[in-house]
């Protein structure tokens, strides 16, 4: 256990060296002459068809790492790559409600696996200076994968540099239902002890309600794995969001996957800014 965990953070140190790359540098100069997405959300598909192009088991113990680890991994690399562009936010889609339904063995061997790499998660983002959140039904989390999350999210509070949202038994109907019932709750508590008259729930309350409201939404959605839907997520703040879909499976994404995305969302900016300026001025 102790040689993974070296081996782990050998494997973090090399990424963190290799963030320095001076062509990654010059090209994504280049890229910083036309507008850099404020927020970049990604769905992380691809794991389990990696695997088995792969051969790795569920666990990671084929090959020196499973699909999870490779998946991790990879969104270490985007985060650093989304920072040295000047990405502010990051939001990673690493859970759905939906996926407690598949077999007990596969759900119980993700928990473990996002136990474990919390501690280098830990790491990492201290390095960076990364807030981080978790963001979903928190409720349907083990005691100790909850606690470990909310740990994590309170000795990464003072950080500014950049913000990384996990969602995690999340999806966003249930995040929507959330929110209604929250701010019904909140209307019926301000009528009954006379703080307000007016009956009417304002969207800004049901907004600030959201799971995601520690963050802006997103300018562009990624989603690997060739798929073009959005699998229940970020249905309400992804309204005037720049859609990207790659073949590349999620642990195989790389910089120029990221480098096209952006180049996509460039040539688009102008419509998407329209489209918020009209809804601001509604």
């Amino acid at each position: 256990m102790e040689k993974e965990v070296m081996s782990s953070l050998k494997m973090a140190g090399n990424i963190l060296c290799s963030a320095s790359s001076f062509i990654r540098k010059c090209i994504f100069g280049v890229l910083r002459v036309g507008p850099i997405p404020n927020h970049i959300a990604f769905i992380m598909d691809g794991n389990r068809r990696y695997a088995k192009k792969q051969k790795l088991s569920h666990d990671g113990a084929a090959g020196g790492g499973g699909r999870y680890d490779a998946g991790f991994w990879a969104l270490m690399v985007m985060l650093l790559y989304c920072q040295e562009l000047g990405v502010k936010y990051i939001t990673a889609y690493a859970f759905s409600i939906d996926n407690f339904k598949r077999k007990p063995e596969e759900v119980e061997s993700l928990m473990a696996s996002m136990l474990e790499k919390f501690h280098l998660l830990d790491i990492l983002v201290k390095r960076l200076a990364v807030r981080v959140h978790f963001v979903g039904n928190l409720e349907l989390l083990s005691n100790e994968l909850r606690a470990s999350a909310m740990e994590l999210t309170e000795a990464t509070a003072a950080y500014s540099k950049s913000v990384l949202t996990i969602c995690i038994a999340y999806t966003s109907r249930d995040e929507i239902l959330h929110a209604v019932r929250e701010s019904c709750e909140q209307k019926r508590i301000d009528l009954e002890f006379d703080n307000d008259d007016d009956n009417e729930i304002k969207l800004m309350k049901v907004e600030k309600n959201m799971y995601m409201a520690v963050a802006p939404d997103p300018d562009i959605i990624i989603r690997t794995g060739g798929e073009n839907r959005l699998s229940n997520f970020l249905l309400w703040q992804s309204c005037w969001s720049h859609l990207h879909s790659m073949w590349v499976l999620w642990p195989e994404i790389g910089v120029w996957n990221l480098v096209f995305a952006i180049l996509n969302f460039q040539r688009n900016k102008t419509y998407h800014l329209e489209m918020r300026k009209k809804e601001k001025e509604l």
